[in-house]
């Protein structure tokens, strides 16, 4: 702490400006602010001026997310935060008001350089979802450890949303219900042996080995990630399907005019944006033979006038990914030529998947933090419980939707 720094006028000013708090908040001198609404709530904990610091040189979600990310802010209930955020709305602060709470601010964290940001965050360079851009962010997501995504996944590594038989009930096995999934977009791709599949952000390989096993079709997967790609390769030969299943490390835009019988899109759309989505969809239909059949499984955000996912999500999980709604795809999908045969929703299940994986990962949480780091260890302890809330409360949803080109 700084000579002669003193939290009391920074909580009291907090204490002025938020005078309904329903949590508490903690500071590094042993100091409380506590909540108005009884024990209810998340409990903040500052852990040295840096945290202030943070949420001072870059005011709102960036700030507060860096101060987390880092540890300098911690909280004891990460699904009491996500509560707070749905049912809570801060009272908005005048600019008398922000003046005194800086001042105070810096009475209490002293005079110190910003500090640098957490070594997590990510701030993509060049033109947004060109090429080399999407690769990079995808290698930000994908490029932590191949055993760490193996923490929480279930044995096929299928890194979407599983179908559950009672998404209301927590009794199925991730493993069964993630075979559902797989096989339900075989099903209604109308697969036969022989035909040629393109697998687009293929994974680890999941879809494309089951299509390859159980169906018989000889499939090509694409990913930007080199570890996946090398991942899904060792797992078709020790499946038995090395000479069905071919891997590339590839953009959607590289397919040069390559021909297939159908195509599963399984959590890629989310990451194609608003600019690219019509050239995406067009992508797939010249990939695409005459009558070729098209399932596309993405997020799609249910609430219009909502703004894209903050800098949480854009900094330090998903950069660039901006889930559509599911209007704005299928409008790009007609464009391209595709008849829209079926749409389903699988919320619910999505928001049992993700409560699965968060389970596991804490299960893991020792050996996740060696794999991955601390700071990204606290980005996935929240990002998956956040992604969980917005389909539990309406704010996004996933959707099959089953094409065919005329």
């Amino acid at each position: 702490m700084a000579l002669g720094s003193t939290t009391e006028p920074l909580r009291s000013e907090l204490a002025r400006a938020l005078p309904e708090r329903p949590f508490e908040l903690n500071f590094w001198d042993g100091s409380t602010l506590p909540s108005t609404n009884g024990e209810s709530g998340p409990v903040f904990s500052a852990r040295s001026p840096r945290a202030v610091a943070h949420a001072l040189g870059a005011p709102g979600q960036l700030g507060l997310s860096r101060a987390y990310v880092s540890g300098e802010l911690a909280v004891d209930d990460i699904d009491a935060l996500l509560d707070l955020l749905r049912g809570w709305t801060p009272p908005p602060i005048e600019r008398p008001a922000r003046r005194r709470l800086l001042l105070a601010a810096v009475r209490a964290a002293g005079i110190m350089r910003p500090p640098r940001p957490p070594g997590v965050e990510l701030r993509p360079r060049g033109t947004r979802h060109s090429v080399a851009r999407d690769a990079r962010a995808v290698r930000h997501h994908y490029d932590v450890a191949n055993e760490f995504f193996a923490l929480f996944l279930d044995d096929s590594m299928t890194y979407s949303c599983a179908i559950f038989e009672d998404p209301a009930t927590d009794g199925e096995p991730l493993e069964s219900a993630q075979e559902r999934k797989l096989e339900t977009i075989c099903r209604k791709l109308a697969l036969t042996p022989g035909e040629r599949v393109l697998d687009v952000g293929c994974g680890w390989g999941s879809f494309a080995i089951h299509a390859a096993t159980r169906h018989g079709a000889r499939v090509v997967g694409i990913t930007l990630s080199a570890p996946q790609a090398a991942v899904a390769r060792e797992r078709a030969a020790a499946a038995g399907v090395a000479d069905l299943v071919e891997i590339r490390v590839a953009d959607y835009r590289d397919l040069d005019g390559e021909q297939f019988d159908a195509i599963a899109s399984i959590g890629m759309v989310e990451h194609v944006g608003a600019a690219q989505i019509d050239a995406y969809a067009a992508a797939l239909a010249a990939a695409l033979s005459p009558g070729g059949r098209l399932l596309n499984h993405g997020i799609a955000r249910l609430r219009h006038g909502n703004v894209e996912p903050g800098p949480f999500s854009d900094r330090y999980v998903f950069p660039d990914a901006a889930p559509m709604h599911l209007s704005r795809v299928l409008l790009a999908l007609e464009r391209a030529g595709f008849t829209c045969e079926h749409v389903e929703s699988y919320a619910e299940h999505y928001a049992r998947t993700l409560a699965h994986w968060a389970r596991r990962l804490d299960e893991h949480a020792a050996e996740a933090e060696r794999l991955a780091g601390a700071e990204r260890m606290r980005v996935w302890r929240l990002y998956l419980r956040a992604a969980r809330n917005g389909f539990q409360t309406g704010f996004t949803s996933i959707y099959q939707v089953r094409c065919r080109r005329a």
